[in-house]
């Protein structure tokens, strides 16, 4: 079993005729052939993917003609909110928006528009969602993971890639890898995943990566002291960054004393959360026997 994404999953790429989101598609329709659409505004009636995927004008068309139920999103930066909104307003359940540098006042217009829809968005500026063996939503490589009973939520895509690599490495699999995006506003929030994985009966561990800016991760370990039953490994990047400064993302920056690494360590240890050191040394502490 997975969380959010699953085998029967119908796949629609919006900006699919640009480059990175044709690039993408190949290799998500090559992972699991579950692409039914496209969309392009004047492309519509058009085919890609060796004439297997319609293009269409809008997600509305594309839903209505093809029953599409996902949706992942490859356009700029500028029309990246109001990619989002047509989806949302087309009734699409799940959406993950890969695009990044979306303004903030835009996201904020976006997130008042899901709070009143049975939409789910995953990101902006995440790698997507993987589910291996299943499915796959954006851009993380289907071929560093295998299927197993380990959930991994991320908001680095980068650091996703080598924990998952490590993992499979070791011959530990995974349920789903979900990458919630690095932006300061984003759809789905670390709790809620772990919401999602403590349900889940297929997932028995959980991999919680952060990095600095904001208090995702504080929030992450109020709920796990709480709510969450099933063992948690953390890592948390950005140790040594500086402050007022930027690094990587753009939700990635310590602001005075809020949101550094050390303050979301103490609260994950607090909360009974193992911390790992470095990427590769999960799949070292993770085989060992929990209690």
């Amino acid at each position: 079993m997975t969380i959010l994404l699953n085998e029967n999953a119908r796949i629609l790429v919006q900006g699919i005729t640009g480059r990175e989101g044709l690039y993408h598609s190949e290799r998500m329709y090559a992972y699991a052939k579950n692409i039914v659409a496209g969309t392009s505004p004047g492309h519509g009636g058009e085919w890609v993917l060796g004439d297997k995927v319609p293009i269409f004008d809008t997600v509305q068309d594309a839903r209505e003609s093809t029953q599409a139920d996902t949706s992942v999103i490859f356009v700029p930066a500028y029309a990246a909110a109001d990619a989002i909104m047509e989806a949302i307003e087309a009734e699409i359940r799940l959406i993950v928006c890969i695009s990044e540098g979306i303004p903030t006042k835009d996201m904020l217009k976006v997130r008042a528009l899901l709070e009143h829809s049975e939409s789910r968005l995953i990101g902006p500026n995440s790698p997507g969602i993987l589910s291996p063996g299943k499915a796959k939503a954006g851009i993380i490589p289907g071929s560093i993971a295998i299927p197993g009973r380990v959930g991994v939520v991320s908001r680095s895509g980068t650091l996703t890639y080598e924990v998952v690599q490590a993992l499979k490495d070791a011959g530990v699999g995974v349920s789903t890898c979900v990458g919630i995006g690095g932006d300061p506003i984003v759809g789905t929030s670390f709790v809620e995943c772990l919401d999602l994985f403590e349900s889940d009966p297929h997932t028995d561990q959980i991999v919680l990566i952060g990095e600095i800016g904001g208090n995702e991760e504080e929030l992450a370990a109020e709920f796990i002291l709480n709510q969450v039953t099933k063992p948690v490994f953390a890592y948390v990047a950005g140790r040594t960054a500086p402050e007022n400064r930027r690094m990587g993302h753009a939700g990635a920056i310590i602001e005075g004393k809020t949101g550094s690494a050390r303050s979301k360590i103490e609260a994950l240890l607090r909360a009974g959360v193992q911390l790992f050191s470095y990427p590769e040394e999960i799949a070292e502490i993770i085989r060992m026997p929990t209690c």
